[in-house]
């Protein structure tokens, strides 16, 4: 069976002597008091509610799977999650960091960020049913009326509703422009909207007893595209005047997907037929309200990876060091047992610590992005909030996109330490490898990530965003560029931030000619850009270290921060050179093969 220790040591790490979160949080007025003692007390509370409630849930879970009712249209979630769910509406964890307005608890998005990582860890089939609730709270939060606010956002941050985002149709997926469901306005200021909804995760269940649905929708009149698409919110149970449940709306799940992995998420098609709703934002805007919660989504997706990556880090590592199989190449190193652990060998640790790097990487650059996300929101300079949330812009698609990429590789690495027990259920390693796969796919495919990054965020400015990215790498650079203990992790980002000029500059020109050019390029682009992140957070985290021994500091932590940081740069960061190479090879070799793909 396997096994998970909430990683609380790194993530004080990140957020205190990486980031130093709070000196962030006292400019903003909410979180001015906010300390490190709270933070670290949540955090362990929260990584007991991750290891011991869901944890034990995980395998159970994806072994019976989400049970579907063809009369009743109800869907029932594996033994022991609504339980689970009860368990954490009574400890006030749905309201971490929702807005004290509706109950919340006002707490940093950073310390829910890390909350999620590690119910991910714990078991992301769980996890997206309250996970799901934040995105359209967000969006509520964000486009409703004070209406729909009072109406729905209590109940939600409480947790006894939750949500979900319907986009996705049978016949369009990205492409929301071709989207056919329909909805009629009512005398009374309502709609009755009709349209089929697929893959429309946490759907229905049984853990809560209204579900909150943001529906995409075609007023009559609207404009063709996606300029023509409304968001409505269409509760499964009508709500009363006085806050209490009404009738049955007419949505209802028409039946669950049988899947590769995440089993215990039911992931639904929805059927509307006259369902009412009322809309959210103005009439033909409702990207505007979606992309809140896409964007939330995005953010989360990638939390999903980085949570997988940790926990099949934790029980490669484990097996490793229990595992005995031949000798070093280097001489018996276990000369008390007939052959030394498996930990022994290059090849065993070059899986492990791809893992451990893409993991630590992927925490500092997720923990960063929340106080991006928190500063855009509620910084009280303007200037600061726009600049936060171009930032947050730019990285959002790398954040996905990287971190799935690298977080599937690393669960399939692990799984191979274990050799053949690796491919046994048992261990649990062959369901983090098939619970990583969708995020890779779903919330806008990894190439969708990639045309975003490449064709909207980079191009779509002409690099200004890139350029202010590439200011941090410059000044660190510069603080450091004289010290030689540095001077392994700094020279890489310095040379790669000089390149990535001319780089973009190449494809950008090229496209402009071209467009398949960008569509060619993006990809290897996307994952140049991540590493071009990761070796910042990286390089910043061997300072940290550095720092840290050189006062004296004996902590082991420090030099294993170093190890990992030399690992990263020698053995990860060198692919940024081939996939400038195949970047630059071009759309030629792709766009004419009519013959090869006949």
């Amino acid at each position: 069976m396997p096994s998970y220790t909430p990683p609380l040591r790194d993530m004080q790490f990140v957020m205190h002597e990486l980031l130093n979160v709070t000196e962030d949080f006292k400019a903003i007025p909410q979180h001015a008091e906010m300390d490190v003692e709270t933070i670290n007390a949540v955090l362990e509370e929260a990584g007991k509610f991750a290891s011991q409630v869901l944890f034990p849930l995980n395998i159970s879970g994806d072994t019976e799977g989400c049970k579907y009712d063809r009369d009743t249209h109800a869907v029932t979630t594996p033994k022991g999650f609504k339980e689970a769910y009860a368990q954490y509406v009574e400890g006030g964890w749905p309201a971490l960091s929702c807005d004290p307005a509706f109950g919340g608890q006002g707490l940093p998005l950073a310390v829910n960020q890390c909350f999620y990582e590690m119910m991910n860890s714990a078991n992301q089939s769980w996890t997206m049913y309250p996970g799901l609730t934040h995105g359209a709270y967000a969006s509520l939060h964000a486009h409703g009326t004070e209406e729909q606010k009072k109406t729905y956002l209590g109940k939600m941050t409480s947790g006894e509703w939750t949500g979900t985002m319907c986009l996705t149709e049978p016949h369009c997926g990205t492409d929301l422009g071709l989207m056919r469901t329909k909805a009629e306005p009512q005398a009374d200021g309502t709609y009755r909207i009709t349209g089929t909804k697929i893959f429309i995760s946490a759907g229905e269940h049984d853990m809560a007893e209204n579900i909150v649905h943001l529906v995409l929708a075609r007023l009559p009149d609207a404009p063709p595209g996606i300029k023509g698409v409304s968001l409505f919110v269409v509760p499964k149970y009508l709500v009363n005047a006085d806050g209490s449940l009404g009738e049955r709306n007419s949505i209802h799940c028409g039946g669950i997907e049988h899947k590769m992995g995440i089993h215990a998420n039911a992931t639904c098609q929805m059927i509307l037929e006259d369902a009412i709703g009322t809309m959210v934002g103005q009439p033909n805007k409702g990207m505007q309200g979606m992309f809140v919660m896409m964007n939330a989504a995005r953010l989360g997706v990638g939390n999903q990876s980085l949570g997988l990556t940790e926990v099949a880090y934790q029980n490669a590592l484990a097996y490793a060091k229990d595992r005995i199989q031949m000798r070093s190449l280097s001489g018996p190193k276990a000369k008390d047992k007939p052959a030394d652990p498996i930990i022994v060998h290059p090849d065993v640790r070059k899986m492990l610590l791809t893992a451990k790097a893409y993991a630590e990487g992927g925490r500092a650059l997720a923990i960063y992005c929340s106080v991006l996300l928190e500063k855009s929101h509620y910084h009280p300079d303007e200037k600061v909030r726009k600049d936060s949330e171009e930032m947050l812009s730019l990285l959002t698609p790398i954040v996905k996109a990287f971190l799935t990429d690298n977080g599937f590789q690393s669960a399939v690495m692990c799984q191979q330490v274990f050799g053949g027990h690796g491919f046994i259920k048992e261990w649990g390693m062959e369901q983090f490898v098939r619970d990583a796969r969708i995020n890779m796919i779903y919330e806008g495919t990894n190439t969708i990530q990639s045309l975003d990054l490449l064709g909207r965020k980079v191009l779509g400015n002409n690099g200004a965003t890139l350029r202010k990215f590439g200011k941090l790498v410059a000044k660190l650079v510069e603080e450091e560029g004289v010290n030689e203990k540095m001077a392994e992790f700094i020279n890489p980002i310095a040379y790669l931030g000089d390149q990535m000029t001319k780089f973009t500059t190449e494809i950008g020109f090229k496209g402009f000619q071209n467009p398949d050019e960008v569509g060619a390029a993006a990809v290897d682009y996307l994952r140049v850009a991540g590493h071009l992140v990761f070796g910042y957070f990286w390089a910043r985290m061997a300072q940290v270290a550095l720092r840290e021994i050189a006062a004296g500091n004996k902590d082991p932590f420090y030099a294993a921060k170093l190890q990992t940081a030399r690992f990263y740069f020698a053995k990860l960061f060198p692919e940024t050179a081939t996939l400038m190479r195949t970047a630059r090879a071009g759309s030629k070799v792709l766009m004419d093969t009519d013959l090869a793909l006949a």
